[in-house]
């Protein structure tokens, strides 16, 4: 019998850690001008002054593909895409209040 396992690495993003605009835009197959547009637009928001010392939290990650994600596939312009995200967020903060609730935490 043949073995076929492979063994996959991987990192685990979050808010301690930062990435730069290279790592970002490799991790979301995206170009660096489809990130600087978010930058501009206020939906990522990175830590330095240019963007070649431009820093963002690993949340960033998440949030750059699913802005990349609604631009794509809904052509939803970056205006939209903001609104979205931040009421995606306001949604899943609510949920989680809702959770804490229902279990008697709050």
């Amino acid at each position: 019998m043949e073995n076929n396992t492979q063994t996959l690495v991987g990192v685990v993003v979050g808010d301690t850690t930062f990435i730069s605009l290279d790592e970002l835009c490799s991790a979301c197959t995206a170009r660096v001008e489809h990130i600087a547009a978010l930058v501009e637009e206020g939906i990522l928001e990175p830590s330095g002054g240019s963007s070649n010392d431009w820093r963002f939290p690993g949340s960033s990650l998440y949030r750059a593909r699913t802005a990349l994600r609604l631009q794509r596939e809904l052509e939803i312009n970056l205006a939209g895409v903001a609104l979205a995200l931040e009421l995606m967020e306001e949604v899943q903060q609510l949920r989680c209040r809702l959770s804490r609730w229902e279990r008697g935490v709050e």
